[in-house]
């Protein structure tokens, strides 16, 4: 059995990855050259070792490696979010693949907390104002901040980080609503009601502040449109921990600059993946500019950067490759025909 890294892994990562598989397993990683960073490798550096390999393990899957990995069976991905995978190939070869779903459930979670606390509290414009020595009068409704207690949050996608948001939620004695695709499973000890995606507007009317911890799937593409948004108070905030692309940019920004939604925080943003001009390739957050408004507070991918992450990404990529190699189902499967 051969395993692939695809990472510039370290010495000790790949000790440790070949004391948690069966012995006479074989783990391949590509030797380290100039990069920016040693999680990104490219089809140079796997090529050549992939061609003979079973399972594959990494952050990366550099363009044109499954083509030319004929005997791959399984593919563990060191993320959350699997919308970077080509689902219709890996099916069609039949090759299983795990994700480390669960992984970055509470730092994302404390991540939206902070977004959440943030545009309640106007914290951006709180500070832009220390610094300038403007004076913040407390009667200036621009200067207001929102008092959780009692205030409703809907959380879309009650999943590991919706739960674990909704969990932190209630310590801020807020009602909690959720949107979940069943939801007739129910919800956890921390919310209050859950509805299905048919209830998604009729949930947005109730809520004061509302949170994006939806994988993205053609289902749930821009599904915070012209209709979603006019279905939410004028007064709420939405927070955006899961994609970009599940919020329609442009009614997005007509809204918070027409007064028609109270603000916006994310720490996710728009993928441009048929952009005029064909060569639009260098990265921007919005190109309406949403970022630059007064009621949005913007993060760039960080919600999961803890020293804390890595290792437990691994350590549930190594308990999915392990159950691989023994010939059993990997924990963390995810269904290719969904997406997650």
């Amino acid at each position: 059995m051969k395993v692939i890294l695809t990472w510039y892994a370290r010495e000790d990562e790949v000790g440790q990855i070949r004391a948690a598989l069966p012995a006479g397993t074989a783990v391949f990683a590509p030797a380290e050259r100039p990069h920016l960073s040693r999680f990104e490798t490219t089809h140079e550096d796997l090529a050549p070792e992939a061609r003979d390999a079973d399972a594959m393990m990494g952050w990366v899957l550099p363009p044109g490696i499954l083509e030319v990995a004929d005997r791959l069976r399984a593919f563990v991905w060191l993320h959350a979010g699997c919308d970077e995978l080509d689902f219709a190939a890996l099916k069609r070869r039949g090759i299983r693949v795990a994700n480390a779903r669960g992984a970055n459930a509470i730092a994302v979670a404390e991540h939206a907390m902070a977004l959440l606390l943030g545009v309640a509290k106007k914290l951006l414009l709180k500070h832009q104002a220390v610094l300038e020595a403007r004076w913040t009068p407390g009667w200036d409704p621009q200067y207001s901040g929102v008092l959780l207690e009692g205030k409703t949050l809907a959380v879309v996608g009650l999943g590991h980080i919706g739960s674990a948001v909704a969990k932190r939620a209630k310590g801020f004695d807020m009602r909690v609503l959720a949107i979940r695709r069943h939801p007739e499973r129910g919800g956890l000890p921390h919310v209050d009601e859950v509805y299905g995606p048919g209830d998604l507007h009729r949930v947005l009317g109730r809520a004061d502040f509302v949170v994006l911890a939806t994988p993205i799937t053609p289902e749930t593409m821009a599904m915070i449109d012209d209709a979603a948004l006019a279905a939410m108070r004028p007064t709420a905030s939405l927070i955006n921990v899961a994609r970009g692309n599940l919020v329609l940019e442009r009614a997005l920004y007509a809204a918070l600059t027409e007064g028609r939604l109270g603000g916006y925080a994310a720490d996710v943003w728009w993928y441009y993946e048929h952009a005029l001009p064909a060569t639009y390739h260098f990265p921007i957050p919005s190109r309406t500019g949403v970022q630059r408004l007064p009621n949005v507070l913007a993060t760039g991918n960080q919600a999961s950067h803890t020293p804390e992450i890595r290792d437990r990404c691994l350590a549930l990529g190594m308990e999915s490759l392990a159950a691989f190699v023994r010939g059993e189902t990997m924990p963390r499967a995810i269904d290719l025909d969904l997406g997650y």
